[in-house]
């Protein structure tokens, strides 16, 4: 697997876009992200600006129960009270949570569906970048599938079985598509084909932590 050199991130100037709003009720709020935004607040100043900081201000009782990186745009689901944050970060320990990313590559991978079966862990003299490793790694499983194409690049609908950082980033890499746009893992002319990193969260279902209804939400592809 080829090593790209680590870009730095660029300055962060969080957009400044209305809160998209893709389902609410008095447990549960399902919000859609979007790129360049972080979803936590970082170390650095004039990081506080991200979308917990802005669920909060929505909503005082909102807190994450999983996260995308700042990056990635699409669906993140809060919990509005302690028993359903629990809930549902029990459903995604167990898997329940079923998720489904766009990912625009560059190249064409030569079979239409696959399986990525790769462990990844931290590459710690240079994090946050992730690396494959058999030995230490943790289990990572992507299924993926192209579903349109250009001349020079292919969108894969994305489903990861598990939840490592930078999952599909690495797996993309790994074969041998990497996501345009990617400032860790993609080669100049990815890196350089498309303003943003053609990755987002389109869809997500589970199980409401107090109804039980199973619940799928949608986001649309913005690229």
């Amino acid at each position: 697997m080829t090593v790209i050199p680590q870009r730095p991130r660029p300055d962060y100037h969080p957009p400044m876009v209305p809160l998209a709003v893709v389902y609410e009720d008095e447990f549960v709020l399902v919000l859609d992200k979007p790129t360049g935004l972080l979803t936590v607040s970082g170390t650095s100043p004039g990081t506080h600006d991200c979308l917990e900081s802005r669920a909060i201000d929505y909503n005082s009782e909102a807190r994450l129960v999983h996260r995308l990186d700042w990056d990635t745009s699409g669906l993140i689901i809060f919990g509005l009270t302690a028993k359903t944050r629990a809930h549902l970060g029990r459903q995604f320990e167990d898997r329940v949570v079923k998720k489904q990313y766009v990912a625009r590559v560059w190249g064409h991978p030569d079979q239409q569906s696959g399986i990525v079966n790769q462990p990844l862990r931290c590459d710690w003299p240079n994090r946050p970048r992730q690396m494959i490793d058999h030995e230490q790694g943790r289990e990572a499983i992507t299924e993926w599938e192209a579903i349109s194409q250009t001349e020079t690049t292919t969108d894969l609908l994305m489903k990861p079985k598990t939840g490592r950082s930078h999952q599909l980033r690495v797996h993309c890499q790994y074969l041998g598509h990497p996501i345009i746009g990617d400032r860790m893992y993609a080669p100049d002319e990815a890196y350089y084909a498309h303003e943003r990193m053609c990755l987002h969260s389109t869809q997500v279902e589970f199980y409401h932590p107090v109804t039980r209804e199973w619940l799928n939400l949608k986001s649309p592809c913005p690229f």
